[in-house]
């Protein structure tokens, strides 16, 4: 029998690295294998720790390998961070000379052109993604090739990093013996699992709250048009947790994770919690009602300053399917309806889409970037997406962009 062909995604979450292996069986993708271990050795989205990264990844590849009963290779990345800057580039060229017809080539050039910007010495693109055409002044266009035209724009939608950042994931991967197909932006992954086709048509902005960043990506008119990483995410409330109750942190996550709350009903209030003493103190009792008032405060803040994001975006009002939340803290009882009040516009939790498989495991929004991942990589699994190898350091990559564009253009 032939080797079915499998696509692995990797999440590297502040707090949690999950990892899910799929199966790929014609058109359908099934889930075989999925593993999830605490993050160790990453901050707000960035390694800052190599070797606690890399035992955190090797743990949670290993048990999905085990899940799954095969072994991998290869993977694709999440990568998020506040070191992640997105803008809007418009391009234009002349039409190759084919008798003015738009080809492949044409809007390969394009995009070449867009990605045309200036660049501090330490950032490289990871992401230049097409939000429409012009074919001479017809503006709108989703894919332009065959059309006659002698003018060709594009508006692209640019994503930058930094460079040591990226090579870090890349070599915490590869030294936990997996090669490094893509890097994805997470809010963009997530995208792929828990927004629907009309919504991103609508407009409506995504939010991926994870444990060290909260992830917003704005889509409309069927692509993205915004994206920014807000430094704000759940281990800001666990902190306020730990501080306000008096236990240590990994107690605080875990009775976050638990019993936290932002709507109860009285008697729901009334339930009390055993509290883990610091230092050796005896345990005592709280009420969740207390530790909603610790919580509700936090998320409301991380909610305010991410309201503050959407409308510095400019979209604010393009958005008529309104805010989906998805990640870790997006589990919280009662987020939906505090975004409301706080957004003014609809909201609903993300829920990763039913790919087959092991679904039941991953119907839950704390999976919607690894479950991302594995539709981004079923997309664009028949594309060439290897872009670096392990050890190009800063100036290798600007040598090979250079080589690059020389390549093409002589």
């Amino acid at each position: 029998m032939a080797r079915k062909e499998r696509i692995v995604g990797v999440d590297l979450g502040t707090t949690k690295i999950a990892a899910i292996i799929a199966e790929v069986d014609g058109d359908d993708l099934k889930i075989i294998g999925v593993g999830s271990t605490p993050s160790n050795g990453l901050k707000r989205g960035v390694i800052v720790n190599l070797e606690k990264a890399i035992q955190s990844i090797e743990k949670a590849v290993d048990e999905a390998s085990r899940m799954a009963g095969v072994k991998v290779d290869s993977c694709y990345a999440g990568i998020s961070g506040s070191h992640i800057e997105s803008i809007n580039a418009h391009a234009m060229i002349a039409t190759a000379r084919t008798g003015g017809v738009v080809t492949k080539r044409d809007i390969e050039r394009v995009i070449e052109q867009a990605k045309a910007i200036a660049l501090p010495m330490d950032r490289e693109i990871i992401h230049a993604i097409p939000i429409e055409y012009v074919v001479d002044n017809e503006k709108g266009i989703k894919d332009p090739v065959g059309m006659s035209g002698v003018k060709l724009e594009a508006e692209v939608h640019i994503v930058t990093a930094a460079i040591t950042s990226a090579q870090n994931i890349y070599t915490a991967l590869e030294s936990a013996g997996l090669r490094v197909k893509d890097l994805v932006l997470q809010p963009l992954a997530s995208s792929y699992s828990v927004l629907q086709p009309d919504e991103i048509d609508l407009g409506v902005c995504l939010l991926d709250i994870g444990g060290g960043t909260t992830d917003l990506a704005i889509f409309y008119d069927g692509a993205i048009r915004y994206s920014e990483v807000v430094p704000l995410g759940g281990e800001y409330i666990t902190n306020d947790i730990a501080i306000g109750i008096r236990t240590p942190y990994k107690q605080a996550e875990d009775i976050k994770r638990k019993n936290a709350s932002i709507s109860l009903s009285d008697e729901e209030g009334e339930e009390e919690i055993k509290v883990p003493g610091i230092g050796g103190r005896e345990d005592r009792n709280i009420t969740r009602e207390l530790l909603a008032s610790i919580v509700t405060p936090r998320v409301e803040e991380i909610l305010m300053i991410t309201n503050k994001a959407i409308k510095r975006s400019g979209f604010f009002d393009i958005l008529a399917a309104g805010v989906v939340i998805t990640g870790g803290t997006a589990r919280l009882q009662g987020l939906d309806a505090l975004a409301e009040d706080v957004f003014h516009l609809p909201v609903k939790i993300g829920i990763p889409k039913k790919i087959g498989g092991l679904t039941d495991i991953v119907q839950d929004p704390i999976y919607a970037t690894g479950v991302g991942l594995i539709l981004y990589g079923f997309e664009k699994k028949n594309q060439v997406l290897i872009r670096r190898t392990r050890g190009v350091g800063v100036f290798d990559a600007l040598k090979k962009r250079f080589e690059d564009w020389f390549a093409k253009y002589f």
